[in-house]
């Protein structure tokens, strides 16, 4: 099981990189930067390949409709070169909330969009010239379709340092997470329950597999997690209710919320109901207090060496492979000691 971790967009960067070569030391082999509608992770993802000289580097998330299908691959590719092969490609279909009330773009046909920028990527990769007739995107872009009827077919001028890089995708949707098991290397799902993800990935995640390709190896799932080791802290409890209040409740309008969909697969319909309308109605602190206290330590990874052990073990159970951590700890000293836990619990728990 690898170890990595969110660097967030919300302060503290410069400050988490300089600490890298100790968290690398700590046993970490991973960082992945997010993007919402903050700082592009593009400039930030090259900042750290030239101050990290052997940590891997991924996106969590660069979603897809903002950047032609040809620019995310000229994006990876140049991300590879820079880390010297040391980049995974994380994509992912954000939602309206951001793509049409951000950047003023439709969101429409998440899936198929998806499922093209995939293969386009790919494409560039091999440095074939692109050629691209589909429902979403056309390449070269004809008469027929708009275009001047000046373009050709090109392919990538540099040889990129790969020419297979890793796409890991995060999807929550039952046909989503089908795709992604179908399609990509790796799968980012968020608050993932390692005793009920069943009920709402296993019908999907089966019918993926049915239609892999052998060629892309096991599916890497990469597990973002809020982390703690130690007494646990009400505060680090507090904090991860909050979250989970503002993903379920708040996150997308009250009949398109992904994360409030997936509390009810888990099994908790009626508290996400509640936690929708408490937060919906401004009473934030009070849809957090409604969170099942189950749930929130469930998908988090936060307690004393015994209980972080025996989670991993159901983690290690459910198939994830790849620890993507958010620290809780109050100091970065006890962050890069907590990370250092964490590794040698992975060496003693994970087989």
């Amino acid at each position: 099981m690898r170890i990595g971790m969110i660097i967030d967009y919300a302060g503290g960067f410069e400050e988490t990189v300089e600490q890298i070569v100790d968290y690398e030391a700590a046993g970490l082999q991973l960082v992945a930067i997010p993007e919402a509608y903050s700082f592009d992770a593009v400039s930030q993802l090259g900042y750290i390949a030239a101050r990290a000289r052997k940590v891997e580097l991924m996106s969590a998330i660069l979603q897809i409709y903002t950047r032609t299908p040809s620019l995310t691959a000229m994006t990876a590719a140049g991300l590879d070169f820079v880390s010297n092969g040391r980049f995974t490609l994380g994509l992912g279909a954000s939602g309206p909330q951001v793509v049409e009330g951000f950047h003023g773009l439709r969101y429409d046909a998440p899936l198929g969009r998806t499922r093209e920028v995939v293969e386009v990527c790919r494409q560039v990769w091999r440095r074939e010239p692109v050629v691209h007739d589909g429902k979403h995107y056309q390449i070269p872009l004809t008469k027929e379709h708009g275009g001047s009827g000046l373009g050709k077919p090109l392919k990538l001028i540099n040889h990129p340092v790969r020419d297979k890089i890793p796409i890991s995708i995060a999807a929550l949707g039952p046909k989503n997470v089908a795709m992604v098991a179908e399609i990509a290397e790796g799968w980012q799902p968020l608050f993932f329950h390692p005793t009920k993800y069943q009920a709402a990935f296993g019908e999907s995640l089966e019918q993926g597999h049915a239609l892999r390709d052998a060629s892309l190896g096991p599916l890497d799932i990469q597990l973002q997690i809020n982390f703690a080791v130690g007494e646990v802290d009400p505060a680090s409890i507090t904090a991860v209710r909050r979250q989970l209040a503002l993903y379920i409740g708040g996150m997308g309008a009250r009949d398109k919320n992904f994360y409030n969909q997936l509390a009810c697969r888990y099994g908790y319909e009626s508290e996400a109901a509640e936690i929708q309308d408490l937060y919906l109605g401004g009473r934030k602190d009070d849809a957090a207090a409604a969170v099942p206290e189950e749930l929130v330590r469930a998908i988090s990874l936060i307690g004393d060496e015994a209980h972080v052990a025996e989670h991993l073990a159901e983690f290690e159970a459910a198939g994830v492979t790849t620890l993507l951590l958010n620290p809780l700890a109050a100091t970065p000293e006890q962050r890069v000691a907590d990370v250092a836990t964490l590794s040698r619990l992975t060496t003693a728990t994970v087989r």
